[in-house]
C-alpha cells in the first residue's frame, strides 16, 4: 500500500466514505437547528433542551466505543455501510413521531450510528493511503464532515421555517442510496492482513493494484523488507498499556475538551440567538450558517498546513487560537447577537481545524490491530464533550440568569486546558508510516 501511487481508486474510497461522513455531518446537528420549534412545540426549559441535545451525544458515546470494537473484529466497510443504515433508518423515525420520549429515544439510537461511523472511517481512510501527505488527503476527506454541517444549516435555513423540522429529518433518508456503491468498494488490505486473512488481503491488494496500474501501468516494485509495525492482541486493554497509555490519555483530554467547546457552542447558539437576542428564528439560523462556513475554511486550511507543520502544533496551535477569541468574546462581544457571531466565528475556524486533524492523528498513533478501537476510544471521548459541552450551557444559563461572559469564559477556558496538554504530550506523526510510528 506505501508503494502505490495515489490515483482515482483511492479518490473513488475517499469520496464514496466521505458522502457517508458528509451525511454523518448534516444528520448530526440538524437537532440543533430544529431546536427552536422543538423547544417551542413541546414547551421545553433550558434544561430539557440541553438533555434533548445531549441523549444524541450520549448514543453517539457508546456507539464510537461499539463501532471501533466492531471495526477491528469485522471489517471497516460493514461498520461504515451498517452505521449508515442505522443513523438514516432513525432520521425516518424521529421525523414521523410527534411525541417526546420516543423522538428521545429515536435520537440515542440515531447517535450510535452517528458515532460509529465517523473513527471508522477516518481509519479506514488512513489505511489505504501511504506516508507522504497522508495528513492533507485524510484531512481533505475530513472537510466533508463540516461540509455537511455547512449544508445542515443552510438547508435547515431554508427548510425548517417553511415546511418545519419534519421534512429536514426526512431528507437524513437520503444517504441510502450509497449503499450500493459502498458494498463494491475493497476492504483494508492492512486490516485484513493485521487479522491473519493473508489470502482475502492479497486478494483486496490485487484488485486495488489492477485498479491502479490501469491509470498508471507498471506499479513500483514491492520493498523487499517493509517496516512491521509491532504485533499487538486485537484488545481494548491495549490501549491502556503501558506503551499506549500516555497517547490513549492525552488523545481523550484533547477530544473531550475540544469537543466540549465545539458542540457546547454549536448546539446552543441557534437558541440562544432566538431567546437571549430575540432575533427571529430565520436570522438565527442564518447566523449560525456563518461560524459553520468560518469553521469549514478552518477544516481547509489545516488540511493544506497539517503535513508542514505537523498535527501536534495544528491542534495546540489552533486550540490557543480558540481560547483566545472566546476569552475576547466573553469580555467584549456579548452585547448583541451579531457581535457574538463575529468572535464565535473565528473561534469556530479554529476548533473545527482541531476536531479534524485530531482524526487523522489518533488513527497513526494506535497499530492496524487496534486502530479503530483507539479512534473510537477518542470518539468516545469527544461524545463525553458533547455530552458535557450542552448540559454545561443549560446549567450556567439557569444558574447566571443568562450571563453568556461566564458562559464563553469557560469555554475559552477549556480550550486552553486542551492546548496545554496537546503541547506538552504530544507525539508527532507527520511523513512516517503507520508501521514506522507503530514499531
Amino acid at each position: 500500500m506505501e508503494r502505490l501511487p495515489r490515483g482515482r481508486w483511492h479518490i473513488k474510497a475517499r469520496v464514496l466514505v466521505g458522502a457517508v461522513t458528509f451525511f454523518d455531518g448534516f444528520d448530526q446537528l440538524m437537532i440543533a437547528y430544529s431546536m427552536p420549534q422543538l423547544a417551542a412545540q413541546w414547551d421545553l426549559g433550558s434544561g430539557a433542551i440541553a438533555w434533548l441535545i445531549a441523549i444524541g451525544g450520549i448514543g453517539m458515546l457508546f456507539g464510537a466505543l461499539l463501532g471501533g470494537w466492531c471495526a477491528d473484529r469485522f471489517g471497516r466497510l460493514p461498520v461504515i455501510i451498517g452505521s449508515l443504515v442505522l443513523y438514516s433508518a432513525l432520521s425516518i423515525a424521529m421525523a414521523i413521531t410527534g411525541d417526546l420520549e420516543w423522538f428521545m429515544v429515536f435520537r440515542f439510537i440515531q447517535g450510535v450510528g452517528l458515532g460509529a461511523e465517523v473513527p471508522v472511517a477516518a481509519s479506514y481512510i488512513g489505511e489505504i493511503t501511504r506516508a507522504h501527505g497522508r495528513g492533507r488527503f485524510v484531512l481533505l476527506y475530513e472537510t466533508i464532515f463540516p461540509v455537511g454541517l455547512v449544508v445542515s444549516a443552510l438547508v435547515s435555513s431554508f427548510v425548517v421555517p417553511r415546511w418545519g423540522y419534519e421534512v429536514l429529518f426526512a431528507m437524513g433518508a437520503i444517504p441510502l442510496l450509497l449503499v450500493p456503491a459502498l458494498l463494491r468498494l475493497e476492504e483494508s488490505p492492512r486490516w485484513l492482513a493485521s487479522r491473519g486473512r493473508i489470502d482475502d488481503a492479497v486478494r483486496s491488494l490485487e484488485r486495488i493494484e489492477a485498479k491502479i496500474a490501469a491509470q498508471f501501468g507498471e506499479l513500483p516494485a514491492y520493498d523487499p523488507d517493509p517496516p512491521a509495525e509491532s504485533v499487538v492482541r486485537s484488545s481494548f486493554l491495549v490501549l491502556f498499556s503501558r506503551r499506549y497509555l500516555h497517547r490513549t490519555l492525552m488523545l481523550c483530554a484533547a477530544w473531550s475538551t475540544a469537543y466540549f467547546v465545539n458542540y457546547g457552542i454549536a448546539s446552543w447558539l441557534p437558541t440562544l440567538f432566538t431567546r437571549v437576542y430575540k432575533v427571529d428564528e430565520a436570522t438565527a439560523l442564518h447566523y449560525t450558517v456563518i461560524t459553520s462556513v468560518a469553521g469549514l475554511i478552518g477544516c481547509v486550511t489545516v488540511a493544506l498546513l497539517v503535513d508542514r507543520l505537523g498535527r501536534r502544533v495544528c491542534i495546540a496551535g489552533a486550540l490557543a487560537l480558540a481560547g483566545l477569541f472566546l476569552f475576547a468574546l466573553a469580555l467584549v462581544g456579548t452585547g448583541s447577537a451579531a457581535s457574538v457571531v463575529m468572535w464565535v466565528a473565528p473561534a469556530a475556524l479554529f476548533i473545527f481545524a482541531v476536531n479534524m486533524t485530531l482524526y487523522v492523528w489518533t488513527a497513526e498513533l494506535f497499530p492496524t490491530a487496534v486502530r479503530a478501537q483507539g479512534s473510537a476510544v477518542g470518539g468516545a471521548a469527544a461524545r463525553i464533550g458533547i455530552v458535557l459541552g450542552p448540559i454545561v450551557v443549560g446549567q450556567i444559563l439557569e444558574l447566571s440568569n443568562n450571563s453568556l461572559s461566564l458562559l464563553f469564559t469557560v469555554f475559552g477556558a477549556v480550550a486552553l486546558v486542551g492546548c496545554l496538554i496537546v503541547a506538552v504530550f504530544g507525539i508527532e506523526t507527520k511523513e512516517r508510516t503507520l508501521e514506522e510510528i507503530n514499531r
